[in-house]
């Protein structure tokens, strides 16, 4: 009987890594349709990719894919995928998008990548609560709310040279599930913000005022969240 128990949680840690899995191919999809100018089509599938980010970390933790289907390393299948989903796919877009024209989108790709293989091998990314030290690579989310919001092309450069700076320095940035400080308000603005980006997305990026003030409300709640919780800890 506890051979079979056994197999039961083994089949269902394997079924984690093959649900992670399909990170990559979502990722293809949206780099297809990016090959193609269709950047509505393409966040789409990376907001898809992104929801199966935000649900297999918890399977992982819930089946422990380390212990029971440990010939697969779900760790770095997972951050292969999130550098294509997070990073490469939408860097590509905001180079061919026209939104950075000539030496500016070759300068915001270059950062963007460098940074980002850096930031990804850091062995001290995570804080002890749980969340990230330094701006934890979602270019995916910040590209998007540049689709949406179509700032000018030296605001652009200005926010990629800031978050691509504030990966290396010691500061906090709030994980919507694992930090459990503020989670309350935490993971429902994190779902507005997915709410807000899905339907900008679906429309072209033609949006009104309700999605405009929710997904610059809510991501400047995930971007500062963390600072705030730094100046805010109660002292040891």
């Amino acid at each position: 009987m506890r051979h079979d128990i056994r197999m039961t949680v083994q089949t269902k840690a394997m079924l984690v890594h093959l649900f992670t899995a399909t990170g990559a191919v979502f990722a293809m999809l949206a780099m297809l349709a990016a090959a193609d100018g269709k950047w509505s089509m393409m966040f789409l599938w990376l907001l898809v990719a992104f929801a199966v980010d935000g649900v297999d970390g918890p399977l992982a933790r819930k089946y422990d894919v380390s212990s029971n289907a440990p010939r697969f390393d779900g760790a770095l299948l997972d951050l292969i995928i999130d550098y294509l989903t997070y990073v490469f796919i939408p860097a590509f877009a905001l180079f061919t998008s026209g939104l950075l024209p000539g030496w500016t989108g070759w300068l915001s790709i270059i950062v963007i990548t460098f940074t980002s293989a850096v930031y990804f091998c850091d062995t001290s990314m995570k804080t002890q609560d749980k969340s990230f030290q330094g701006f934890p690579g979602c270019w995916n989310m910040v590209i998007l709310v540049i689709f949406a919001l179509k700032p000018t092309i030296w605001v652009i450069l200005l926010i990629i040279s800031l978050i691509a700076l504030a990966m290396f320095l010691p500061l906090k940035f709030v994980h919507p599930v694992r930090t459990k400080r503020w989670r309350g308000a935490t993971l429902p603005i994190a779902l507005l913000w997915v709410i807000c980006a899905t339907v900008a997305a679906w429309k072209n990026f033609e949006i009104n005022n309700i999605i405009y003030w929710g997904l610059i409300i809510s991501s400047v709640y995930l971007m500062g969240a963390g600072m705030v919780q730094q100046l805010t800890e109660p002292k040891q």
